[in-house]
């Protein structure tokens, strides 16, 4: 009798010691998790899908060590179990290399933050503007409004260039004149276009050099910097202007010649 009355004490002691861990660790991993999300909210640079998932994966880990606790409270053997979540996680890891490399990935770029929503990139051989990044892939829309969904492990793996993180871009054009041409005068048509368009900066100075001879023109370059949001608007008003006023001017841009000797015997 008395055996029996110990034994259902010492199962009301396990339940309630079992309900006491569980209480606690609901109650920590709801913590963990509210102070994680804090962080992602606290500060405007970080994303908040990455602390999304981070809250998640560490209430769960919270309530998984919890549960182990309480199955050897009831004296299950946890160990053999362990071993046996270790060797399934394993497995499935092995199966899901490829998504869990783009997962790894989606928390770096989510991390560091090489580029955000809006910015405008080439990453993984496709060049467009960011709308979306989640924790496996990244979409991207091209130019010509093509959606391109892209393996985050892809990206991660190779060069990513982003034309919107800095607010200022350097313009490059290269314009060749025909031998023939008065090159002061060229540089001065070149020099008064680049200064009638206002989104030009002043700060770096324009660069206007003759920086080749060419097998049919003689050629200039042209480097002048301007605000991101209008480089593409600046430099196509600057090669129309530029054939515009060469042409008032009388300046010639030469196109390459071939020519073909005829022998005949």
């Amino acid at each position: 009798m008395f055996d029996s009355m110990d034994w259902y004490v010492q199962l009301g002691l396990n339940m309630a010691t079992a309900a006491a861990i569980m209480i606690a660790a609901l109650w920590i991993s709801g913590f963990a998790k509210r102070q994680i999300n804090k962080i992602g909210l606290k500060y405007e640079e970080l994303d908040d899908t990455l602390f999304l998932f981070l809250a998640s994966l560490a209430k769960y880990a919270i309530l998984a060590i919890a549960i182990v606790f309480v199955l050897s409270r009831f004296g299950i053997q946890t160990t053999s179990l362990v071993a046996l979540l270790g060797a399934a996680g394993l497995a499935i890891g092995l199966a899901l290399q490829g998504t869990l490399s783009n997962l790894a990935a989606g928390v770096m770029l989510l991390g560091f933050r090489p580029f955000k929503i809006g910015d405008f990139v080439d990453v993984g051989g496709h060049s467009g503007t960011v709308k979306a990044i989640s924790l496996f892939t990244t979409e991207i829309a091209t130019s010509d409004n093509v959606q391109i969904t892209i393996p985050n492990g892809d990206i991660w793996a190779s060069s990513i260039k982003n034309y919107s993180y800095y607010d200022r871009r350097r313009c490059d054009i290269v314009i060749g004149v025909s031998y023939s041409t008065d090159l002061k005068k060229a540089e001065a048509a070149l020099r008064k276009v680049i200064a009638a368009d206002d989104r030009v900066l002043s700060d770096p100075a324009p660069f206007v050099k003759v920086t080749n001879l060419g097998d049919s023109s003689v050629d200039f370059t042209l480097r002048v910097w301007a605000m991101a949001d209008v480089f593409w608007d600046m430099k196509f008003a600057l090669l129309r202007e530029i054939k515009e006023e060469f042409d008032r001017q009388g300046i010639d841009i030469p196109y390459p010649t071939s020519l073909h000797i005829v022998t005949k015997t």
